[in-house]
């Protein structure tokens, strides 16, 4: 296996999409499959003695859930980046997997063309989300409307920026809507999570909008 390569292993119970996923992944330069997995109990035991630096999580699979997989996993190993890959948009299972250390959260219909951007996002810190979760999260968080005399310092072009977040824009969407590169963006949101001083997207999109100003 070429060191250059970023390692991801998948859990997934449906074997047409497990299948599916599996050939975008080996079709990408980028990216090595550690081993694909049709139950959690198995994936622990494969993902532990391969500790692969992403993975791709089902929620709804036999037996143990995707989120108590999530949570055992990130026992074992804490530098694992998870991308929960489901059907479900309900609030309790979105922030369940949130709150168990899932990392992002892509809905199945959005996988196919999103799913590389999203794991290259993974890399480089960022917490991607389908834009209809994106939109649940900030609407559980939202007490109260920005203040307006509460700006954070933000450039107008930082404000483009995290507008874009808050409609679930991945970094790649984001550098095309505004006519900007990928890495001017993550130089854009490196600052902009300096001055609201948060880590994540999900808590600069919070902040922004008004929960924490």
């Amino acid at each position: 296996m070429s060191t250059d390569l970023h390692t991801v292993a998948l859990v997934e119970d449906d074997e047409l999409l497990r299948e599916t996923v599996a050939e975008i992944l080996a079709a990408s330069p980028k990216w090595s499959l550690t081993g694909t997995y049709p139950d959690a109990e198995s994936a622990l035991e494969g993902m532990i003695a391969t500790c692969p630096e992403v993975v791709l999580m089902d929620i709804q699979l036999p037996g143990m859930s995707g989120i108590e997989c999530v949570a055992k996993l990130k026992e074992f190993h804490p530098e694992a980046q998870v991308l929960m890959v489901t059907v479900y948009d309900n609030n309790d299972r979105i922030f369940d997997a949130l709150a168990a250390g899932a990392s992002g959260y892509l809905l199945k219909r959005d996988a196919p063309g999103k799913l590389l951007d999203a794991l290259d996002e993974l890399l480089t810190g960022g917490s991607p989300m389908s834009g209809a979760i994106a939109r649940k999260v900030v609407q559980h968080f939202q007490a109260t409307p920005p203040s307006k005399n509460e700006d954070h310092n933000l450039t107008p072009r930082e404000k483009q920026i995290l507008d874009q977040l808050v409609k679930g824009g991945l970094y790649k969407e984001i550098a095309w809507e505004l006519g900007i590169g990928i890495e001017t963006v993550r130089t854009h949101l490196h600052n902009i999570y300096k001055k609201l001083h948060v880590r994540t997207r999900t808590e600069a999109v919070v902040k922004y909008l008004g929960k924490g100003s």
